[in-house]
């Protein structure tokens, strides 16, 4: 049995989001058969836009040997020791939206959601232009993504702060829900 209850975490992470006003639709578990590398991915948005133009997809990557290592250096430690520091597993937050009619600059997407995400939540935007067929009009798709690592360490206490990190994700989601409207020609 695993020190670290990562199925417990994810149903928790699921709760937590609903708590922080998210509407959880689907969830996945991926088993790598040749190195037991894992992922699992949870799809989200916020509560009142179900149906709407925005995906919220969570996904925790764990690295088995990462497990491993640290459960081996725990089972070292006497009980009264602090857990041992310095083990995560990545927590990647990816917004999506359908392709865009007036897409914005995305120099100044950057500046404002940096604004909103600030030095916890670190957002990278993007944009995909594809083309139907040579003739058409590009479609722009925009993409936001942040990667967050998870202290073991806090998994194994109970003691991860996603409450913050959650409040930001809705706060990037309401900023990028008030301005998909115009952006796609609604």
């Amino acid at each position: 049995m695993a020190i670290i209850d990562v199925p417990g975490f994810i149903a928790d992470l699921k709760d937590h989001a609903v708590d922080h006003a998210f509407h959880v639709h689907d969830e996945r578990h991926f088993v790598e058969t040749y190195s037991l590398r894992q992922a699992w991915e949870i799809d989200v948005h916020p509560e009142d836009a179900c149906g709407g133009p925005l995906d919220l997809h969570l996904a925790l990557e764990v690295d088995p040997r990462t497990l491993l290592t640290f459960e081996d250096q725990m089972l070292e430690l006497d009980e009264l020791s602090d857990p041992v520091t310095g083990f995560f597993f990545p927590l990647v937050f990816n917004w999506a939206l359908p392709p865009l009619r007036y897409p914005p600059d995305l120099l100044v997407l950057a500046t404002e959601l940096a604004g909103l995400g600030g030095i916890n939540l670190p957002l990278e935007v993007s944009a995909i232009d594809s083309f139907a067929a040579v003739t058409d009009a590009p479609e722009r798709s925009l993409t936001i993504v942040s990667r967050v690592n998870i202290a073991l360490d806090q998994m194994y206490t109970g003691q991860e702060h996603l409450c913050e990190l959650l409040d930001t994700c809705h706060e990037v989601s309401t900023y990028l829900l008030d301005r998909a409207g115009a952006w796609l020609g609604d």
